[in-house]
């Protein structure tokens, strides 16, 4: 596996709340796996956990390309800055305002081992060319950039540093959706160039099915439902990822909707015991009676190529 997570707890700090809770899951060389779920079920804290920005808690153990980087010491830190990179939701956030795009590449480039700041330079038109923008683009600063653009420089400098995986929280978010098919067709075309391993992160399913080869469901913090990409969208095992489904317009939808969510996602610390669904579990034990195992236990991930979290799982 290119990353290979185990057993991963995360808080953030100054607090006494586990946000991300025992989550595993690997990504083989060359492969997608998306995440998917409501907002505060647990994505970003994800990523940004498996990136180094929280600590890690008990078991918890992160593996990049074969090395072991859960420690977090000087080597560690530096195997994994050359071999993960992030790109965020709003490139405008992720770019000094102030800085040429082109210096904001260079800066990125001197990362890579052995590189001058002259070499790194070099590297900005062969980048800039990569994620189909003009050198001239170089030039100029993000405010005049429209949002694909300054979209695809932000990806030039994730790129810049020769990572081999991309974690993407989000990339099509704040964009047109003309312009999101032109972003998501570049990162399909930069993966079978690079040879680059993607970790996803999205609300919108439709662009998980596009990109990702595995797809996993994350709510309270936890993965609720892991399987390839057609096969969770056919058929469905947890009532959380049916109602995700049953929750996306649809201009063919003839009948009501079947899996209805009420009320809102708790926050850390207030979830349910047991399964922290069940309380707005559409098949739950609030509305069908001999379901109290779901207050009282916790479900376990468990199956082969498609595991569910779930006591009850659909058909």
């Amino acid at each position: 596996m290119m990353l290979a997570v185990e057993h991963l707890t995360a808080r953030y700090p100054g607090t006494e709340v586990d946000v991300v809770s025992d989550v595993s899951f690997g990504v083989p060389v060359g492969g997608t796996l998306g995440l998917v779920g409501e907002s505060g079920s647990g994505k970003s804290t994800l990523a940004r956990a498996v990136v180094g920005l929280l600590e890690l808690r008990g078991p918890s153990r992160v593996e990049v390309d074969g090395m072991d980087v859960t420690p977090g010491g000087p080597a560690e830190r530096k195997h994994l800055r050359r071999r993960v990179q992030m790109v965020f939701q709003d490139p405008a956030a992720s770019l000094h305002p102030r800085m040429r795009v082109g210096a904001a590449i260079a800066e990125a480039a001197g990362v890579a081992p052995g590189r001058s700041r002259a070499d790194a330079a070099q590297q900005v038109p062969r980048l800039l060319d990569l994620v189909g923008l003009s050198k001239g683009l170089g030039e100029r600063y993000p405010f005049e950039l429209s949002g694909g653009q300054r979209q695809r420089v932000a990806i030039a400098r994730a790129l810049a540093a020769e990572p081999r995986i991309l974690l993407l929280d989000e990339v099509t978010a704040s964009l047109d959706v003309s312009v999101q098919a032109t972003v998501l067709n570049l990162l399909k075309d930069l993966q079978t160039e690079l040879g680059l391993t993607y970790l996803a992160i999205s609300h919108d399913l439709a662009v998980m099915r596009y990109l990702c080869d595995e797809i996993a469901v994350m709510e309270s913090g936890t993965i609720k439902e892991r399987a390839a990409g057609d096969v969770l969208f056919e058929s469905p095992r947890h009532p959380y990822t049916a109602a995700l489904m049953d929750a996306v317009p649809r201009l063919d939808r003839t009948e009501e909707r079947s899996f209805l969510l009420v009320g809102e996602p708790r926050d850390a610390a207030h979830r349910a015991r047991g399964c922290s669904f069940h309380p707005r579990c559409p098949v739950g034990p609030e509305v069908r009676e001999g379901r109290s195992r779901c207050v009282d236990e916790v479900p376990e991930l468990l199956g082969d190529s498609h595991p569910v979290a779930c006591h009850f799982p659909l058909a």
